[in-house]
């Protein structure tokens, strides 16, 4: 493998100014290279669409300047051209206008030499000895399948590639379509240099008549329903053509008048008094080019020129075009039913990859030959081992053994089941069978073991609030309770009439938690039955103290190492607002086990911070000299006082959501402040940690060779394709039912400890059935699992404005100055240490 030399460009027009459109790079690179072929001793060049250059081998100068001149460019920098529609021919304003966004089609192309990037650094990786340099030749790598991609013409977004075909377009309603694409990249693995290939999906705008579009995706009958103000939002930024010139734009906006009345001025044509006609949209596009408007008149015009120079296109003349990413958050119905329609079973996967891999024709990429790299058609071969499923403890001592990762409480008793005597029901005009309802949770809560006393009263919302604000519904019936009970409830069912999404639960379980310090469960009953009922009485006993099932190992207790000293398991998370939202503060989320020996019983510390940020900065928190407000220090007491005055010797992590290029990260920020929290409490005080990521979005899936199935339970993959140097290794533990499972990949950063490998994964394995809510075993452990549900029940409690009105839909972020980030309410005492969360 040769050196790979790194080159800067600078790309810029003819009079030195920078070019800044995205998408003319490639073109200008391509033509360079086509151009000064004989000058550049006919290399080939691996670029990333900015401002990095690769080459095999040196190029003759280590600076070159190049000029050259595209034909035709499809730009938002050519709104001007032309009257507006595009293909008028130019008069004054126009040629004014043209010496504007391209001075002339003429660009100079500017490539400095940076850095040597030896190619061997990759076979060293390989050894164990990651450098830098490695790094950057696995990116050079990257750097050449992406422009492969984009030279078949698809969309790249960061290293999965979709091409324009409507086969893998899948409608996911409101003018979405889910665009099946493929990932493929290259990683050092034990096994050698992988092309890691998957099958991937992103969301993709409807392409075709803008009106279609604004039609289907505000749900609306016809374009005079359209929500204007909206509608400008959604279509910011998106790219168009217009009919009948085919030009393609950008848009930037909407015309304040319909087109009937929305004017401009026309050079060349004057008015009775010899001044400058001003003309209507309309009645240039009809009268004077001739073309027939048949709904546009009343409609807004397309705006695709610049604040100060509008360029007005009728509605009725724009169409979308193909490929453009829709980054808003999807809604509920939209995701069901983007689940529904990408899944694949393991065969139909492993189809769609051979297919996807033999189309990328990998082996005509010059670049790759030149690297020395040929891609195998084969899948890679590995060895697996399945850990046996973890002995469970139910009611009555019983033993229960898991089959397929599965159990049930089939003519069993939970293993604490709790007693719940002073109760309500609170209905939010939700259509149900009241008394049928609590009579069967009562005769299903008696089967498991729960005493439920008939519940004190149901409180019936009234008719007059039922169309009233969600903050103001919930203070009513507060109202009403806290007049007929005689004292705080124990406990709280409450009905809703929306199973997704409605507005009433976060004020709702705010009011309860945070104001009253009462635990409560919501339902929506569509269909009641016998499953259902276990299912939420299994929430409503963890939630109020007791546990389902616990492990053997556990109750014995006999868990490596665990069970020797005291050792507290910390699930960390954070949660972030939806792409197009750059204002909603990030919500972190870190979960604790309590009551040491167990490993079951869970509380959480839920806490806001700046939005976007992956760090948690609130583990630490000092106030004063004496005080810490940080979350640590409210766990480490709680396990304290919960495990018999014991402070725990060991101290086990697990991180979810961070990628590798954050691991550090974890180590010097987060963990450094879990340390200063210990040092706070207790100078003198220094527990063992274990810190392991575990990470779900990746693109590494396993199949059976010789089965259809997927991997079975309990699978777990630590050699070959698992990392040269690093501890880490994949585990399935659930049943994968629907499409092909994804792994959980868990990342050892430090283990003070000393775990062995297979006490570890035994740990993690366990750890996977000891989540209450269900009786499956679980894809991650369970405490990042519970991590996740608090910091979104938690989020609920402020509903945060929807940033889109201020950030632009294609990922754009707002440029107002940090704003104060608000902060969550602090749970009541009597509910802070339970599992609220379930």
């Amino acid at each position: 493998m040769s050196l790979r030399p790194s080159k800067v460009v600078a790309l810029k027009y003819e009079d030195g100014r920078p070019v800044e459109g995205k998408g003319v790079g490639r073109k200008l690179i391509d033509k360079v290279q086509e151009t000064y072929h004989s000058e550049l001793d006919g290399k080939n060049f691996a670029y990333d669409g900015e401002k990095s250059l690769f080459s095999a081998g040196p190029l003759p100068r280590n600076k070159l300047e190049f000029t050259v001149v595209l034909e035709e460019i499809t730009s938002s920098r050519n709104n001007g051209l032309g009257s507006p529609g595009g293909d008028a021919s130019p008069n004054e304003t126009d040629r004014k206008r043209l010496r504007r966004p391209y001075q002339s089609k003429t660009f100079r192309v500017e490539i400095s030499f940076a850095a040597k990037i030896p190619m061997q650094a990759i076979a060293n990786a390989l050894r164990g000895q990651e450098s830098e340099n490695s790094q950057e030749a696995l990116r050079v790598l990257d750097i050449i399948l992406r422009q492969h991609a984009s030279r078949q013409g698809c969309l790249l977004v960061r290293q999965s590639f979709f091409h324009n075909d409507p086969k893998n377009f899948a409608d996911v309603g409101g003018g979405v379509l889910g665009c099946r694409g493929f990932h493929s990249s290259f990683r050092a693995s034990q096994g050698g240099l992988s092309l890691n290939i998957d099958v991937s999906t992103t969301m993709i705008i409807r392409p075709g008549p803008v009106v279609d579009f604004l039609i289907e995706n505000q749900n609306v009958r016809d374009p005079y329903s359209i929500d204007w103000s909206k509608a400008k939002r959604t279509l910011k930024n998106l790219r168009i053509k217009a009919n009948p010139s085919n030009q393609e734009y950008k848009i930037t906006g909407l015309s304040e008048r319909p087109c009937k009345e929305q004017t401009f001025v026309l050079k060349n044509r004057k008015d009775d008094n010899g001044e400058e006609a001003e003309v209507t949209v309309y009645d240039y596009f009809v009268n004077t080019r001739g073309i027939e408007l048949r709904y546009s008149g009343d409609l807004p015009c397309i705006n695709v020129g610049k604040p100060k120079r509008p360029t007005f296109i009728p509605l009725e003349l724009c169409s979308l075009v193909p490929l453009q990413r829709y980054t808003k958050a999807l809604s509920t119905l939209q995701r069901a039913s983007l689940v529904e329609k990408s899944r694949q079973k393991p065969q139909e996967r492993m189809n769609a990859l051979s297919i996807a891999l033999r189309n990328s024709n990998y082996g005509s990429e010059p670049m790759l030959r030149q690297c020395g790299i040929s891609i195998s058609t084969n899948f890679t071969q590995i060895e697996g081992r399945v850990l046996p499923a973890p002995r469970l403890k139910v009611g009555n001592g019983e033993d229960f053994f898991p089959r397929n990762g599965r159990w049930n409480f089939n003519n069993k008793k939970l293993a604490e089941p709790t007693k719940i005597e002073r109760w309500a029901v609170v209905n939010f005009s939700a259509r149900c069978d009241i008394r049928g309802l609590v009579r069967d949770l009562i005769k299903c809560g008696e089967m498991k073991g729960i005493r439920l006393e008939p519940p004190f009263e149901v409180f019936e919302e009234s008719h007059q609030f039922r169309r009233a604000p969600a903050l103001v519904r919930v203070e009513k019936m507060f109202e009403e309770i806290q007049a007929k009970l005689p004292g705080a409830p124990e406990f709280l069912l409450c009905l809703l009439p929306e199973r997704k999404n409605c507005d009433i639960y976060g004020p709702w379980k705010r009011k309860n938690l945070a104001e009253f310090g009462i635990v409560t469960q919501c339902i929506a009953p569509t269909r009641v039955n016998d499953q259902y009922l276990t299912n939420v009485l299994l929430k409503i006993n963890a939630k109020l103290g007791g546990l389902n099932s616990i492990l053997a190992i556990e109750h014995s207790p006999a868990i490596p190492i665990v069970s020797k000293a005291p050792t507290i398991i910390l699930g960390m998370d954070v949660s972030h607002g939806s792409p197009g939202q750059s204002d909603v503060p990030s919500i972190a989320a870190v979960v604790s086990s309590r009551q040491w020996p167990l490993i079951s019983r869970y509380r959480a510390s839920v806490r806001t911070q700046s939005p976007k940020v992956e760090m948690i900065d609130s583990l630490f928190k000092r106030v004063s000299e004496t005080e810490d407000d940080g979350i640590m220090r409210e766990l480490l007491l709680d396990f304290y006082t919960s495990s018999g005055k014991r402070k725990p010797d060991q101290i086990i992590i697990f991180r979810d959501g961070v990628s590798e290029s954050q691991f550090n990260q974890v180590l010097n920020i987060e963990l450094d402040q879990i340390i200063e929290a210990c040092k706070f409490l207790d100078e003198s005080w220094s527990p063992k940690f274990l810190v392991i990521i575990a990470q779900k979005n990746h693109h590494t899936k396993f199949f059976q060779s010789g089965s259809p199935d997927n991997v079975p339970p309990g699978t777990v993959i630590d050699s070959k394709i698992c990392h040269p140097r690093n501890n880490d290794f994949y585990l399935c533990a659930h049943a994968g039912m629907i499409g092909t499972t994804r792994p959980t990949h868990y990342h050892v950063l430090l283990d003070e400890i000393g775990f062995s490998a297979d006490d570890l994964q035994e740990l993690v394995h366990s750890l996977s059935y000891v989540y209450q809510r269900s009786t499956t075993a679980i894809s991650v452990v369970a405490p990042v699992c519970y991590a996740h549900l608090a910091a979104t029940q938690m989020g609920q409690f402020i509903k945060f404005e929807d940033a889109s009105e201020t950030s632009s839909s294609h990922g754009g972020t707002t440029t107002a100055g940090a704003v104060a980030v608000p902060q969550l309410p602090r749970l009541k005492e009597n509910v802070s240490s339970s599992m609220f969360f379930c």
